[in-house]
């Protein structure tokens, strides 16, 4: 008995005919093609690719609208992309007819019985006739490949040979740039022999326009040349027939691979047919320098050097990031191992001042390699990352380009930095232009519009670095490995610029190294008053105002005997800075508050102490936000009021507190945008601490999203939080319990400095900083400028019952 006919899922596809041989990667995005792409996978079946008949149509299912041949591909290669479109590559098996009935369910994938639809006299002998027309077709079809300016050289020798003419005919087809009809009508002849001849009339045709395109853009140049002067190829009494000749003779000297060899060849042909004078004569030439100063082979420093030497460069460049310099040993230990491997992608993230720049710097000389920067910030054209094409007057190719130019090795240390401030207009999305660059699976072949030429990338280290992750695509941040920079400690600054800033800063300054004496104590003194940074920056301006003063004393006491060395004490300090800028904050008096919480928050310059006021005034239920909050924080403040109107009895408020006052809440500086969720706990302390008018603890901080059932949910930048909280003076950290594990990586001062306590809820928090109530006279004070006052609302106390 003969089996039914196979039914296979069917894929639609708009303004393509997919042939059997045929091996391309394809974005698939429609629900009904999901689905069935869904069941070929579950079901380890091959799809039938087929093309529509109107490209409008966004779900075609009825027979008439669909051609009635098609291929029978497999899937190859599948992948999710992170807006939900499937990438897939398929390769087409065979030619099959499809019999489409009814659509039973709407919801259904497609599917379609199929039945074989091979060429009718594939497997008969080949006559004389069949195999002349069929190396005539073989030859006109290497003669369009030639000719077309869009298809590579070498595909010549992928289109299949005229001794099998049933898979020459459908990879012919395919690179064919034909209107979707006639390429559909040539696909379903059934004879080879119709094939071919069809075949033949459409590839002669094509050559034919081809030939008279070129001879027109030929005519277009000798007329644009006959207008400026002669059209000589190397003119005797001009310079430019010099110029040419320097020009071959450094494309003589150049090591291209064949496919840029023959190009070049190909465009210098042209230079020398052209009038010097004319605007493509330069072009053309410009061109052929940018090849010949790219390089293409020449590599330095690719062996690994010894781990000893390179462990000592990086420490001695920097202090500290033990993360990243353990992963470039790691990186160094591999390569001394299997001798080449493709270059990582390091993202380094952290604050501003933390040294993320000059690391990249330290990396290339440890690795024996040159160092490239390219600045991103700003950047919002895509063509600044893969260039412009050359039919712009100007044109030149992308910044990643003219970084390898300057690199002059294939193998360089490239950072991108500012990688997160790049931005998104209607000149393209510069990040997505990035995507190729990063991604080790297609960097061997770089493409810039420029250039149009494939450039191998994959023996570049490239290095990125950002404040912020939230602005970096969640595409280009698959692609890097992110290693996080935090903020220094006191102890961490005290030594950085005691072993770097200030020797250096001396001499920029033109002093000796032993010029200022300055004791740890003192310079800790000085980190502390002076700076409330995540990073260096800002020490190391006063360092260098600091040597400039003594540069100046030294230039007016000059003598024979020079200038003593200066022991630079706090005082003498404050005498050459002037009074310290940033003052400690008032919670170090020990003064408790009622209706201000301590909280923790982190921004793209490190971890900050933000504090948070509430008040609360007789009214109708209001509720006032203001410090420039961002919309997910005005929302953690709505949660806050539920909370306490959810646990009035519990916490011991009228239970309908929230009719009676107004409850306002601001966070100071106001004049800084505040977002996102991890005030939400510190907000409802200050709220609580204000209704039941009990003082908060000053010297416990907290951070941590609420719910509206008081749980405390996890947040990020732990570890920056925890050390600005040892650089404000503060005892007791409440974090997240979610968030203990991060306890482990902390560095050991902090660990030392702070008591830090998970919390799962609301009431873990007000247990730990919230003050037992007290007397009535102790609830009915509040604090002014640090001292306590009494209250100015005379009506009846939120806290407290009827």
């Amino acid at each position: 008995m003969t089996p039914p006919p196979p039914r296979l899922p069917v894929l639609p596809l708009r303004d393509l005919v997919f042939v059997p041989g045929m091996v391309l990667p394809l974005l698939v995005g429609r629900p009904r093609s999901v689905r069935a792409l869904e069941r070929a996978r579950a079901e380890g079946s091959p799809l039938l690719l087929v093309a529509q008949k109107s490209l409008d149509l966004d779900d075609p299912q009825k027979p008439d609208e669909l051609y009635d041949v098609g291929t029978e591909a497999t899937i190859l290669e599948a992948e999710v992309l992170p807006d939900g479109t499937w990438r897939i590559v398929f390769e087409g098996i065979a030619r099959r007819q499809l019999l489409l009935g009814p659509l039973q369910d709407p919801a259904a994938a497609l599917e379609a019985t199929t039945i074989p639809f091979p060429y009718v006299d594939a497997h008969t002998p080949i006559s004389v006739e069949l195999e002349a027309l069929a190396r005539r077709v073989e030859r006109t079809a290497r003669d369009y490949v030639t000719l077309h300016p869009d298809l590579p050289a070498d595909l010549v020798h992928a289109l299949g040979s005229a001794s099998d003419p049933a898979q020459m005919i459908p990879r012919i087809t395919g690179h064919l740039t034909l209107p979707l009809t006639e390429k559909q009508s040539l696909f379903e002849i059934a004879t080879l022999a119709d094939a071919l001849t069809r075949l033949q009339e459409i590839l002669s045709r094509e050559v034919a326009i081809l030939k008279i395109e070129q001879r027109l853009d030929e005519e277009m140049q000798v007329r644009t040349g006959d207008t400026l002067g002669p059209l000589l190829p190397f003119p005797e009494d001009t310079h430019s027939g010099e110029a040419w000749r320097d020009l071959e003779a450094r494309l003589g000297e150049c090591v291209l691979p064949p496919a840029v060899h023959a190009r070049a060849h190909r465009e210098f042909q042209r230079l020398v047919r052209l009038n010097p004078s004319s605007p493509e004569a330069g072009v053309v030439r410009g061109y052929l320098e940018w090849i010949c100063d790219l390089p293409w082979d020449h590599e330095e420093g690719g062996g690994a050097p010894p781990l000893s030497e390179a462990r000592a460069i990086l420490e001695g460049a920097h202090f500290g990031l033990d993360e990243v310099k353990d992963r470039i040993l790691d990186h160094l230990a591999v390569l001394s191992l299997v001798g080449q491997m493709p270059g990582p992608v390091l993202c380094l993230v952290g604050p501003p001042g933390v040294g993320k720049t000059s690391l990249g710097k330290s990396i290339a000389q440890a690795l024996g390699r040159a160092f490239v920067r390219v600045s991103l910030g700003g950047v919002r054209d895509e063509a600044e990352i893969r260039g412009h094409r050359r039919t712009y007057v100007g044109s030149l190719p992308g910044r990643i380009l003219q970084g390898m130019r300057r690199a002059g090795v294939t193998n360089p240390v490239f950072l991108l930095d500012e990688v997160d401030k790049l931005t998104r207009d209607a000149l393209g999305d510069p990040a997505s232009a990035l995507l190729e660059v990063l991604d080790p699976e297609q960097n061997q072949a770089f493409q810039d519009h420029y250039l149009e030429l494939d450039y191998d990338l994959s023996r570049v280290i490239f290095l990125a670095t950002a404040n912020t992750l939230s602005d970096i695509p969640e595409a280009l941040r698959d692609r890097m490995e992110v290693i996080r920079i935090p903020g220094y400690l006191p102890t961490e600054k005290t030594t950085i610029a005691e072993t770097f800033l200030l020797p250096n800063q001396l001499r920029r300054h033109g002093l000796p190294a032993e010029a200022a004496q300055v004791d740890r104590d003192t310079l800790r003194w000085l980190v502390e008053t002076y700076t409330r940074e995540a990073g260096v920056r800002d020490l190391d301006r006063y360092l260098a105002r600091v040597a400039r003063k003594l540069a100046r004393a030294a230039a007016e006491t000059a003598s024979d005997t020079g200038h003593p060395p200066q022991r630079l004490s706090v005082e003498s300090l404050k005498a050459l800075l002037g009074p310290p800028p940033v003052l400690r904050a008032r919670r170090e008096r020990g003064m408790d508050r009622v209706g201000i919480a301590t909280g923790l928050a982190w921004t793209p310059h490190g971890g900050e102490i933000l504090d948070v006021e509430a008040a609360v005034l007789p009214g109708s239920g209001k509720i006032q936000l203001t410090g420039t909050l961002g919309d997910v924080m005005k929302e953690s403040a709505v949660a806050a009021l539920t909370y306490a109107r959810a646990r009035a009895a519990i916490l011991g408020l009228r239970p309908h507190f929230h009719r009676e006052v107004d409850v306002h809440i601001h966070i100071p500086e106001g004049a800084t945008p505040k977002e996102g969720p991890s005030a939400g706990a510190a907000m409802a302390l200050a709220l609580i601490s204000a209704l039941s008018q009990r003082p908060t603890y000053a010297h416990v901080a907290l951070t941590g999203e609420l719910t509206l059932r008081g749980r405390i949910l996890p947040v990020g930048g732990i570890r920056e939080k925890t050390v600005a909280a040892l650089r404000q003076g503060i005892s007791v950290v409440l974090i997240p319990e979610d968030n203990a594990h991060e306890m482990e990586g902390l560095p050991a001062e902090v660990h030392a400095g702070l008591k830090i306590i998970p919390v799962a809820s609301m009431d873990d928090v007000l247990a730990l900083a919230l003050e037992p109530a007290t007397s009535p006279s102790r609830t009915n004070h509040a604090e002014r400028d640090g001292e306590p006052y009494e209250s100015d609302w005379q009506g009846p106390l939120p806290g407290g019952s009827h």
